[in-house]
């Protein structure tokens, strides 16, 4: 991975970038079913410790450039934490090291808000299913 400098980044930083660095669950769920992203909970150990998802690996931000071993370069990291805004800086990071990366808008709150009850059930098992057929 070659490291781009920030300055090159902003100067082409334009509104197709603003929209493709960031995700919203339906197209997070597809892709993560299809094994097309790498799913990054960047929350502090302590928040780790008080409740997970279930899904995705976690890295905590502030170990991060330490862990880049962990990521998978051919897929699209997408970072999460509770709303967006340790994420962004989490993509932002993947980015200028590299990496295709994107944020999950909904945060991690909206996630787990989705993937309640029967919905939790029903994603889980078509991705077992879909995992199952190739």
């Amino acid at each position: 991975m070659n490291d781009i400098p920030f300055a090159d980044y902003l100067r082409r930083f334009d509104y197709d970038e603003r929209v493709a660095m960031k995700i919203r669950l339906p197209e997070l769920l597809k892709l993560y079913a299809e094994g097309q992203v790498q799913l990054i909970d960047i929350r502090f150990n302590e928040e780790y410790a008080a409740w997970r998802l279930g899904i995705g690996r976690h890295i905590p931000l502030n170990e991060l450039p330490d862990r880049l071993d962990e990521l998978d370069p051919s897929k699209t990291i997408v970072t999460m934490c509770p709303h967006y805004d340790r994420a962004e800086i989490a993509r932002l990071f993947l980015t200028l090291k590299g990496y295709k990366a994107r944020y999950l808008t909904d945060g991690m709150l909206g996630l787990a808000d989705h993937l309640r009850g029967d919905r939790a059930r029903d994603y889980m098992e078509r991705i077992a299913t879909d995992t199952n057929t190739d």
